[in-house]
């Protein structure tokens, strides 16, 4: 019976059982069968058995080198082994060199080549149910040879029947669901592995896995990144002049969620180029003017590319510069630019206050740190670059030290704010392979001042007031809607309001005095007031010549003032 209950349990969070046991089988044959059993994920499955154990080695026998390269190795070997979702996670774990070892790191890296292709029969079969006519009526010739295999898409080198050079990219046949699938099991995988392990609740990996199965939700809809190029291409074209940075031109009468067709870029990537002397001075000219236009798309407009490493740019035969793959982009609201900016300008000028405020103000977490704390560690984790000069600071390493700061504190940055700082070190990363210092903390440098400024503008601010003020009208209009729909379901169910005053007989008997006196001085008034009105035209020598119904009038009120001295002593 319990097994039963066990099996029912287990379909209920995952469905695809039989792919979940593959997965534990190939993470077990490739050296976690311990983490597995430590887990207690043998026992989710009924029936599991685990593969023969390969010998676990003790961490405490190696280096924290050798460790963390076998320990990367037998994580690759398994990814590449579970197929394209695995390959795609691993190629996103790569990136994550502000939480993750260096050395693990390396290995992961070694996975952006190890997706296979799709057999080129599969690859026109997706082609011609997405356009809906036989390739031959689209293009004079599809090559049947990949030019590229990525996790998601194959791309191949085409020509439209009007004579343009272009590349298809082809969605891999049931990817979607296989993401799906695989993302569901890695989820729950991972949430056990938290439970029984510090170091890896440390990482917060399963919220990285949940924003890398929602940016991978973009990436496979190609309409996406369909738009995505032609608004990066129309941003770029407004400061670009010299139209030196090129974005294909998309074609989208044969464009569809499976299929993308673009202009084709004929080039050399820049992961091919190992020297300044190879790029040549007109290039090198042009690649830093494109690094300024980036950070722009970055700080102005909120929208850039957000995976520029040296296989997604390309020196262009012309000897311009090529933009490809927009799968993934970044964006940012005013409000987060406002906060980089801020940021970015607490960094140069070391005010740590305002920079842990400013994290603090876009960070997840739970439950407030302990700023004091935060703001030690983050000024000793920028202390090695206090003093530099900003070309001295190394970009990739601050920005990771920062994030590792964060993270001790449980403060996660969201995936946007990730993708911005990934961005700037993977540009900054590809400088320095061809022995380029990028300066990309001296360029942001350049627009900081003149940024700050324009928040701090007049016009800015009147902009600020009038968004502040629309919300605080919408906050008008929708309160009293509100609580009268409060009232209606207190009404509906009965509920009452029930208020308990202390001490209210005693404030009662206070308030009742009050009125009493007031209405006894208002009265002691009227009778002066009366009776003086009798001396109005009289002229007063003496006291006897003040008349009897005044001395009367005036009787009464001093009879009143009297009564009401007495009443305030009690």
């Amino acid at each position: 019976m319990d097994l039963i209950k066990t099996g029912i349990g287990i379909t209920k969070t995952i469905k695809n059982v039989s792919r979940f046991r593959e997965i534990l089988t190939v993470l077990a044959r490739h050296g976690f069968s311990e983490l597995i059993v430590k887990s207690g994920l043998d026992k989710v499955i009924p029936g599991f058995v685990l593969p023969a154990r390969v010998s676990q080695l003790k961490r405490e026998d190696l280096s924290t080198e050798e460790w963390w390269q076998i320990f990367g190795s037998q994580l690759r070997s398994s990814f590449e082994e579970l197929g394209p979702s695995f390959i795609k996670l691993g190629q996103l774990l790569a990136t994550r060199e502000d939480i993750l070892d260096q050395t693990l790191i390396k290995e992961l890296k070694l996975l952006q080549n190890k997706v296979k292709g799709i057999p080129f029969a599969t690859a026109l079969q997706v082609i011609e149910s997405n356009l809906g006519k036989k390739a031959s009526e689209v293009f004079k010739y599809i090559d049947e040879e990949a030019i590229g295999t990525a996790s998601i898409g194959v791309v191949y080198k085409a020509e439209l029947l009007s004579g343009q050079k272009v590349v298809v990219k082809v969605r891999r046949p049931g990817i979607a669901k296989n993401i799906s699938t695989d993302f569901e099991i890695l989820l729950f995988i991972v949430q056990k592995l938290e439970k029984v392990s510090s170091e890896i609740r440390y990482l917060g990996l399963s919220k990285m896995i949940s924003d890398f199965f929602k940016s991978t939700q973009h990436e496979l809809n190609f309409l996406v990144e369909a738009q995505n190029a032609e608004r990066l291409r129309h941003n770029l074209k407004v400061i670009d002049k010299d139209g030196f940075l090129v974005v294909p031109e998309v074609y989208r009468e044969f464009t569809t969620q499976e299929v993308l067709v673009l202009e084709f870029l004929d080039g050399r990537p820049f992961n091919e180029f190992h020297s300044l002397e190879e790029l040549g001075p007109d290039v090198v000219e042009k690649l830093m003017k494109s690094v300024d236009l980036f950070t722009h798309t970055l700080l102005a407009d909120g929208f850039f590319h957000a995976d520029l490493h040296g296989g997604n740019f390309f020196v262009l035969k012309d000897r311009r510069i090529g933009l490809i793959d927009f799968g993934l982009m970044g964006t940012l609201s005013k409000k987060n630019r406002a906060n980089l900016v801020a940021i970015l300008y607490a960094v140069v000028t070391h005010n740590f206050d305002n920079l842990v405020y400013e994290f603090l103000d876009v960070a997840e977490y739970e439950s407030v740190p302990d700023h004091e704390e935060l703001i030690r560690d983050i000024k000793d984790s920028i202390s090695p670059y206090i003093g530099l000069s900003v070309k001295e600071t190394n970009m990739t390493e601050l920005v990771r030290n920062l994030i590792k700061t964060l993270s001790k504190h449980e403060l996660y940055l969201p995936r946007e704010w990730f993708i911005i700082f990934r961005a700037l070190m993977t540009l900054d990363g590809v400088g320095k392979s061809i022995g380029l210092d990028l300066n990309i903390f001296s360029i942001l440098e350049k627009d900081l001042n003149k940024l700050v400024g324009e928040l701090l503008s007049k016009n800015n601010a009147q902009e600020e007031l009038m968004w502040v003020a629309k919300d605080v009208i919408n906050s008008l209009r929708i309160v009293p809607k509100h609580i009268r729909w409060f009232l209606k379901e207190a009404s509906r169910n009965n509920y009452s309001i029930e208020l308990r005053l202390r001490d209210f007989d005693k404030f009662s008997k206070g308030i009742n005095r009050s009125f009493y006196l007031l209405g006894l001085s208002l009265i002691a008034c009227v009778f002066i007031f009366c009776g003086s009105l009798f001396i109005r035209n009289t002229a007063i020598l003496s006291i006897y010549d003040i008349p009897a119904l005044t001395w009367i009038f005036w009787g009464f009120a001093s009879y009143l003032m009297i009564r009401i001295a007495m009443l305030r002593k009690f």
